[in-house]
């Protein structure tokens, strides 16, 4: 196999019902692991299902209504089905996704193993809150730690193509192009961040204001966020500002600017390159682009 093919993967999704935010199986060609993922609303076709019956590990995503964050459980059971339906108290999850293998050859030792693995790799990425940070794990022999391994692999390769990005790592600010720099400023505090396919990150080093504003009081959202970063030791205080001590995700550049202004903030208009363009320019300017070069021509092939 060519070294830059290592990664390539053939996916099978299927739609049991028809619709892609339904109930869904996917499988990758050559690898004995299977996915099946849909809404909380459809639970009972899901638990009714023949996976449900195995082995496996599972994940319970959502919105932590207290503060606003992406929220992910991580479990392992040895039947998928009795373990979610001791879930169904918990009313912060809206989406089921458990993997098991075709082949039954999962013991209860290699979903413990994969379960530490998955908490231990969702917590260090920090895209989620995690319902659940703790993790017996399990102690494998070297052969099947490294088969897990490969397991564990193909999972994230699959995850993404079903929402889930819990464990999709935050590219980090190394490589990042002075271009690609967007900067957000406030009197006399400033803050750099870059745009991600999944919102924006604020760079460690950034600094927000302090004092919140009044409006905070009717769209608490950002004073949620913000007191959540204080929390988590993503921001601290420092003299009159608050600092971020690490880079951060947001899901949009209006909630980074929110955080960043201590209140309600327009990230199209507030997040600008190092020539003072704001974002909402920057991308008018490329549609405009676009727009005037019209759409491809194709011609016959020679």
């Amino acid at each position: 196999m060519r070294e830059d093919m290592k990664d390539t993967a053939t996916v099978k999704i299927f739609l049991v019902e028809g619709s892609p935010t339904s109930i869904r199986t996917a499988e990758l060609s050559n690898w004995t692991g299977k996915a099946v993922a849909g809404p909380r609303s459809k639970i009972e076709d899901i638990v009714k299902r023949d996976e449900a019956n195995n082995p496996g590990v599972y994940f319970l995503t959502g919105i932590n209504p207290e503060t606003g964050r992406d929220r992910v459980y991580i479990g392992e059971a040895e039947i998928i089905k009795t373990r979610i339906k001791n879930h169904m108290s918990k009313d912060f999850w809206k989406t089921l996704v458990f993997f098991v293998s075709k082949d039954e050859n999962l013991t209860k030792a290699h979903i413990k193993y994969l379960e530490g693995k998955l908490i231990e790799t969702a917590k260090s990425v920090g895209r989620f809150e995690l319902e659940n940070a703790q993790s017996s794990g399990s102690h494998l022999p070297e052969s099947d730690a490294a088969d897990m391994d490969v397991f564990l692999f193909r999972m994230k390769q699959l995850l993404p193509i079903l929402g889930q990005e819990f464990l999709k790592p935050i590219v980090k600010q190394e490589g990042t192009k002075k271009t690609d720099l967007l900067f957000c400023e406030i009197k006399n505090i400033k803050a750099t961040g870059r745009q991600t396919d999944n919102g924006l990150v604020v760079l460690k080093g950034s600094e927000a204001v302090l004092k919140e504003r009044p409006s905070t009081q009717k769209y608490q959202y950002a004073a949620n966020l913000r007191k959540t970063l204080l929390d988590d030791s993503i921001v601290e205080k420092r003299d009159d500002r608050l600092v971020f001590v690490s880079d951060y995700e947001f899901s949009s550049p209006s909630a980074a600017a929110a955080v960043i202004h201590g209140g309600q903030a327009n990230g199209l208009t507030s997040w600008k390159d190092s020539k003072g363009i704001s974002l909402k320019q920057k991308e008018e300017k490329d549609i405009q682009q676009v727009d005037a070069e019209g759409p491809p021509i194709v011609g016959p092939r020679s």
